[in-house]
């Protein structure tokens, strides 16, 4: 059952395949914003998933995060989420959440996810191949 205050955390290494040179997203060897946004949505998808009736999963539908600090490769980070608010509908799914490496915070602010009903989801992305 899905409840307020429900906490995810992740650690990682930043890797060389992590660093925004080589992702695409800058020309600097420091970990990179879309890998440090994937670390906190799948941290928050987990710490949910088991809550979720079988066959539902969720998908994020907003991020709003600062990313503050600069990490290089070789340093750990570790993202931490709490569910903060659960629409009236049950569906949407708001967290609070932070990143952090082995000096202090490097990113923080809210992430939705939505809950779907992952083969009716994943159909209906399938569709649009078909016209």
């Amino acid at each position: 059952m899905l409840t307020k205050g429900m906490k995810g955390q992740k650690e990682l290494v930043v890797t060389e395949d992590l660093l925004a040179n080589r992702v695409g997203s800058g020309l600097v060897a420091v970990y990179a914003t879309p890998m440090m946004i994937a670390g906190i949505e799948g941290t928050a998808a987990g710490s949910v998933a088991d809550a979720l009736e079988p066959g539902k999963t969720t998908v994020g539908t907003q991020m709003n995060v600062s990313h503050v600090a600069a990490t290089p490769a070789g340093m750990k980070v570790r993202f931490e989420t709490e569910l903060t608010d659960i629409a009236p509908n049950g569906k949407i799914l708001t967290f609070q959440v932070a990143a952090y490496d082995e000096k202090g915070l490097i990113g923080e602010g809210t992430h939705q996810r939505a809950i779907v009903d992952k083969e009716r989801f994943e159909a209906k992305a399938q569709a649009k191949l078909q016209g």
